[in-house]
């Protein structure tokens, strides 16, 4: 064996020894990880023994809502059916322009830009329109629910998410 073919052969050994020393740490590390996990985490099978309690949860996605009644609200030409009377009677309470403007952005899911392209107005002042409509819609509704102003902000925030709903549900027939 050259003095070449013994350094080659030695370097592969210094390499192969070096590869097992850096895996043999890897799997140190791993196994550490891996105990510092089980430390922290807790096995569902000892959470349902300790509470007595079946962990599941229900899917109510496809179940259709009973919304009974509904109250007629017309702009553009179109009639929306809202199930919230005080609602409908706030909406019908504002200007029309505000009604278009509430219309188009909220059952429509057009963005203020291409409002404000219809109307001619910029986009930052249709979103101005959009606030102070809003803001119209919780005094109307303080007027109908007294001076509550949780009660008032949950009716315009929870019919308008029904209507969200309600409009995408729709959309898609």
């Amino acid at each position: 064996m050259t003095e070449y073919e013994a350094y080659q052969e030695h370097i592969r050994y210094t390499h192969d020894t070096y590869c097992r020393i850096v895996i043999r740490h890897a799997s140190f590390d791993a196994a550490r990880m891996l105990a510092a996990r089980w430390k922290r985490e807790i096995s569902l099978e000892y959470l349902t023994e300790e509470k007595f309690v079946q962990l599941s949860t229900t899917d109510e996605y496809f179940q259709v809502q009973d919304y009974g009644e509904t109250y007629p609200f017309s702009v553009r030409g179109q009639t929306i059916l809202l199930d919230s009377c005080s609602l409908a009677a706030a909406l019908a309470r504002l200007p029309e322009q505000t009604q278009e403007e509430i219309f188009l952005y909220y059952f429509q899911h057009l963005t203020q830009k291409e409002i404000g392209e219809q109307s001619g107005w910029t986009r930052s002042t249709i979103g101005r329109h959009i606030q102070l409509a809003l803001k119209r819609l919780k005094e109307e509704m303080e007027e109908l629910y007294g001076r509550c102003r949780s009660t008032a902000w949950h009716h315009i925030h929870s019919a308008l998410q029904m209507l969200h709903e309600e409009m995408e549900v729709l959309s898609h027939e």
